[in-house]
């Protein structure tokens, strides 16, 4: 009978804990790196600037926009960490090289 409880015990454990860690484990379904529309990227091609509301989406822990980075202008280059630090119409944006992840908006 002790058996049995303790194998009923185990099998109840074993699903609860599964149960919790699923939804830790759940994909972010947020697409960080997004596409330009098309308008804006006509513009972005064309050399113009892009429009004052994209400047807003430059934030701590985004992934900064492929076109953003390509516009923008390095002020430090490359260090030893990845990090490269750019200016982008007037704002100064520290990030990761590799991924573009900003670590730091600093104007």
């Amino acid at each position: 009978m002790k058996i049995k409880t303790l194998f009923t015990t185990v099998i109840i454990a074993c699903l609860a804990s599964c149960l919790m860690t699923g939804s830790a484990l759940a994909k972010n379904d947020k697409k960080k790196d997004k596409q330009l529309p098309p308008g804006l990227q006509k513009k972005v091609d064309s050399g113009k600037q892009l429009p004052p509301g994209w400047k807003k989406k430059l934030a701590k822990g985004e992934k900064m926009d492929k076109e953003v980075y390509q516009q923008g202008e390095i002020v430090v280059p490359i260090n030893s960490h990845g990090e490269i630090t750019l200016r982008v119409d007037d704002k100064v944006v520290r990030l990761y090289k590799a991924t573009r992840e900003i670590i730091e908006v600093l104007k």
